[in-house]
């Protein structure tokens, strides 16, 4: 799949992304209760002088969950690994990560969902006993040696909780859901990012930006950086209503942050197949994108904002997306 600017998965050129990153609880927009539930979990920690409980955040991509983590180990004045779930293959990568890890280090590991069995039951004594078993040697004379690991807090992320099995969910200590972000919340990210790149930018600027960002602050930055591209080549610098219009319907994104493919999706079942229902092969094949594609990276947010429902027989599209195909796009090219 060709690189996609509303897609809530990071783009590995978005550098900048490290310099608007918040650093503290306070700089960071939004996710209240979150927040509210870590400030007391750490000024608690702090008290007593002991480390973290182990915590999972799940939510939809670009919401924070990351950036988190490592608040959390900057208010707790530790050092934090990361890694991701992929690449913990076998229990002598999960071990090669554990034990260098000091009293009340963080070891953060995103897409957690993704580790294999072996690996994860690895980290049930690490995370209960604090301590691994590693095999030595093979066959006949292999043995199990037990390493002692400083009392650290695993950090996991996930876009998929369903997918992580029981014993290892109630491992965690603290488990938080973050949702998507309100309008107001995204245009304070808007205003702070633009403040941060010294890009000028209206509130109505910052508002046309964020209402297109369907719910994401990764997807806010994102835009924030493409719009001010055509500020430049296109205006005076200044990121204005107008011009944020113009930079997003160049990109094709319209009033709900719905791109080219999202309308194709929602016209060739409301079109072709009459509303539905539909198999999601049938729409893959319409528009010439995969299954997990369609499943995984379009479907979730249209089901979110109510223009697609799932039902035994195939995908529906709701009224609400009938009208918002028939209304005209209202840009401002």
């Amino acid at each position: 799949m060709s690189e996609r600017i509303i897609s809530p998965v990071a783009i590995p050129d978005e550098s900048e992304d490290l310099t608007i990153r918040p650093t503290r609880l306070d700089e960071f927009i939004g996710q209240v209760q979150v927040k509210d539930s870590l400030k007391i979990a750490i000024e608690a920690a702090r008290k007593r002088k002991e480390p973290l409980d182990h915590i999972l955040f799940s939510g939809p991509p670009g919401l924070g969950k990351t950036t988190l983590a490592h608040i959390i180990a900057r208010e707790m004045g530790v050092d934090i690994r990361a890694t991701t779930g992929p690449v913990l293959e076998k229990p002598g990568d999960i071990a090669a990560l554990l034990t260098p890890l000091k009293e009340g280090d963080i070891l953060f590991i995103d897409e957690i969902h993704r580790i294999n069995a072996v690996v994860e039951e690895v980290l049930y004594p690490a995370m209960e006993d604090f301590f691994i078993d590693v095999m030595i040697g093979e066959g006949p004379s292999a043995r199990s040696i037990k390493l002692d690991l400083a009392h650290f807090t695993l950090i996991g992320a996930t876009t998929k909780q369903g997918l992580l099995g029981a014993p290892f969910r109630d491992r965690f200590g603290i488990i938080s859901r973050l949702d998507l972000y309100s309008p107001d919340e995204l245009v304070r990210i808007v205003t702070r990012s633009a403040s941060i790149l010294k890009i000028p930018v209206t509130l109505d600027g910052a508002e046309e930006i964020a209402r297109r960002s369907r719910g994401t602050p990764r997807i806010v930055n994102r835009l924030l950086r493409r719009v001010r591209d055509f500020a430049t080549v296109r205006g005076d610098g200044t990121i204005t209503r107008e011009i944020a219009g113009q930079a997003l319907a160049l990109m094709q994104i319209d009033e709900l942050g719905l791109d080219e493919l999202d309308r194709r999706i929602l016209a060739v079942i409301a079109t072709d197949f009459d509303g539905g229902p539909v198999g999601v092969k049938t729409i893959a094949i319409s528009v010439g994108e995969e299954v997990r594609t369609i499943e995984e990276v379009y479907e979730p947010y249209l089901i979110q904002i109510g223009f697609i429902k799932r039902t035994p027989q195939g995908r529906e599209v709701t009224p609400a997306a009938k009208r918002h195909l028939k209304s005209p796009q209202k840009t401002l090219v």
